[in-house]
């Protein structure tokens, strides 16, 4: 049987709060990301914020260029 990783809140209230304090809009940052080849939607990406889905590393990869912070600003909080 298949085990998935329970998807953490937490991490989506991160994305969020870092996403607000850049003044971008979902679909604005997900345009940043494609551009930087990463193909997300913003369906997918509100799907991340909202705790519904599992963001991947590549992405994550992605938005420390866009938000030029480090790994730790996305898991601040979580234990």
């Amino acid at each position: 049987m298949e085990q998935k990783i329970r998807i953490d809140r937490k991490m989506g209230d991160n994305l969020k709060k870092l996403r607000k304090q850049h003044n971008l809009s979902q679909e604005r940052l997900c345009a940043k990301l494609q551009l930087e080849g990463c193909d997300i939607q913003r369906s997918t990406y509100a799907k991340y914020e909202h705790g519904e889905l599992n963001i991947r590393a590549s992405v994550l990869i992605k938005l420390t260029k866009i938000y030029n912070c480090s790994f730790d600003a996305f898991f601040e909080g979580l234990e």
